[in-house]
């Protein structure tokens, strides 16, 4: 092939890395855009007359990363590939026939123990989610057709598809046709390269014998008993004197056949496995005599053993079992004689409760006595009257305590409380710390601080020469410093009026949270039948007018409470509402305004 070819198909295969490096193309694109690159270069190499080209565009592929991105989109489960399992299973099959003839000189060792792997688990995992995909039969057919045409390059790789995670989830579907399109790959392998096992280890032999004869022991179908048992006999037929030995390994292979599979449809491939199986074990009668007389003396001498541990161990395990009877023992009789102790105590608690309450009958029997005939039905409703105080009283005290203790509204409060005390401290601290750090200002015009010497200088040139350039000669010099007094005049006022308003801000900042903190006091106050002084005292207010007030107008809603109704009757009109706007004005204006940590503010916020 001429160099000019080459160079466009290094081209095409940059240009396919160039697409598939791009962010925004959707795993769907890619794979559809992989399909359609590689069916493309494929084709056009295989139209060429010499064979070299199309393996040459093969290693292209490989080295220049296009096959790595195949194997990443099959490894995406049904999420990345958005159900086009069709397109999936077609690049299943170009990225296998890509890895077959491919021949990266440079990089050879890699290609075949790290890249090929990577495939066949990429080809695999494609497998097992169109397994659990009763519409899709056709489509594992092809993949499954893919590394069959793999295994049949790389004999390597059987090890890595027998012990394939997915290709167990495949070997335990339930689904008949799955089963026998494993088994059929088998034998299409062995079919068609007549060297594959030889390639192979023994253990390699092992693990297929060992899944054909799984196949026998599980499934019931004709179609995959038939299968398996071609394909040991084909097994059988190319490696005969490997086979044999491991055929030994199976022990009453020959019966489940005899029983289970004749009649089937296919008696003489049974019979001819069944002659295979006992003509070996007859040949070997002795080997088989020894082992089964080596096993016996291995099981002997372990049981020995076994005994001989057993009874030296023997009195120990009895003291051991005396020692933990006597401690149970001894701790059942602890627990009855507690049991009867308390016991006791119940029924002398009982016992003093009756005497008790009997005394009292007595008591208030005498005292019955003493009384009026007609006086004792009013002491009788009165002893029930305050019964049911006394009971409804102690019903309501053990329902409130119940219910502060159930209720964690009060260490919420606490909690919230001292984390705005902690967040006030630290806002502080910071802003102390920045103001300390901040350069003081001395000056008033803007942007000093920043400038440097050739800034300043540069500066000075341009404004000497901008007045230059508009000179006029109706501004006079006192003029200019004139007004450049009054600038700098309304400047520093302007400053003073910011500082001011900053202050301010503070301020009712400071109010505000003072009133938030106030309300959310009384809102989660506890009730008064379970307040503590404590409490009470955190809702004193420092100020002495105002605890003043506070306590005259509290004395006179009491007096007015505990007049008679008929004091109240012509009062109801005329009277003033102690907590009207108007009456909220008058009072903040004689206080002086709100009391706010020990200074007086006099501001336009009203409560």
């Amino acid at each position: 092939m001429k160099p000019m070819e080459e160079e466009e198909e290094e081209a095409v295969v940059a240009e396919l890395r160039r697409q598939l490096e791009d962010e925004e193309r959707s795993p769907e694109q890619k794979v559809i855009l992989l399909n359609h690159g590689l069916n493309k270069a494929l084709n056009s190499a295989a139209l060429q007359t010499d064979s070299r080209v199309l393996t040459r565009v093969k290693s292209q592929l490989y080295l220049s990363g296009v096959l790595s991105h195949c194997v990443l989109l099959l490894t995406l489960g049904p999420r990345g590939l958005q159900g086009n399992w069709g397109a999936a299973a077609t690049l299943a099959q170009f990225t296998s026939s890509c890895c077959v003839g491919a021949e990266p000189a440079d990089q050879s060792q890699a290609y075949h123990r790290l890249f090929l792997p990577s495939v066949v688990d990429g080809l695999l995992s494609l497998a097992s989610q169109l397994m659990r995909r009763a519409e899709c039969l056709s489509l594992l057919r092809k993949v499954m057709d893919s590394v069959c045409w793999l295994l049949r390059a790389h004999t390597q790789l059987t090890v890595q598809v027998l012990s394939s995670l997915h290709y167990e989830q495949i070997q335990m579907c339930d689904d008949v046709s799955v089963s026998l399109l494993c088994v059929q790959m088998w034998i299409q392998t062995c079919t068609a390269s007549r060297d594959f096992l030889s390639g192979l280890s023994d253990h390699s032999v092992l693990l297929l014998l060992n899944e054909a004869v799984g196949q026998l022991a599980v499934n019931a179908d004709p179609s995959v008993g038939g299968a398996s048992v071609r394909l040991i006999l084909l097994m059988a037929s190319q490696q005969e004197a490997r086979l044999q030995p491991l055929l030994l390994s199976f022990r009453g292979l020959d019966s489940l056949l005899d029983k289970d599979w004749r009649g089937r449809g296919f008696d003489q491939d049974v019979d001819q496995l069944i002659a295979l199986i006992q003509s070996d074990s007859r040949s070997r009668p002795q080997v088989c005599a020894d082992r089964v007389r080596a096993a016996c003396v291995i099981q002997a001498a372990w049981r020995s053993y076994q005994t001989r541990r057993r009874v030296k161990s023997l009195n120990r395990a009895v003291s051991t079992l005396q020692r933990r009877y006597r401690a149970r023992r001894r701790q059942q009789q602890q627990q009855k004689e507690a049991q009867r102790w308390e016991e006791e105590l119940k029924y002398q608690v009982c016992v003093r409760r009756q005497q008790a309450r009997r005394e009292f009958h007595q008591k208030q029997r005498r005292l019955l006595q003493l009384l009026p005939p007609d006086q004792v039905q009013c002491y009788l409703q009165e002893c029930e009257r305050r019964a049911a105080v006394l009971i409804q009283s102690s019903w309501r005290g053990f329902r409130e305590r119940r219910r502060y203790n159930n209720d964690t509204q009060r260490d919420t409060h606490r909690r919230q409380q001292a984390a705005r005390t902690l967040q006030r401290a630290v806002r502080h601290f910071l802003q102390k710390r920045q103001a300390a750090k901040a350069p003081p200002t001395t000056s008033f015009w803007i942007g000093q601080s920043g400038l440097t010497d050739s800034r300043r200088a540069e500066l000075k040139r341009q404004v000497e020469e901008h007045v230059r350039l508009h000179s006029s000669s109706r501004v006079s010099r006192q003029e200019c410093e004139r007004l450049h007094e009054e600038v700098q005049l309304l400047l520093l006022s302007e400053l003073q009026r910011g500082e001011r308003r900053g202050r301010e801000e503070q301020r009712v900042e400071a109010l505000l949270a003072h009133t938030h903190t106030q309300l959310e006091l009384l809102r989660d106050a506890p009730p008064l039948s379970v307040v503590t002084p404590t409490d009470a005292d955190s809702f004193l207010s420092p100020s002495g007018p105002i605890a003043a007030r506070a306590r005259d107008a509290h004395n006179v809603a009491l007096q007015a409470s505990r007049l008679p109704w008929w004091r109240t009757l012509g009062e109801t009109a005329g009277a003033v509402d102690t907590f009207s706007p108007s009456h909220l004005q008058e009072l903040e204006a004689e206080l002086g305004g709100l009391f706010v940590g020990g200074v007086s503010e006099v501001d336009g916020l009203n409560l």
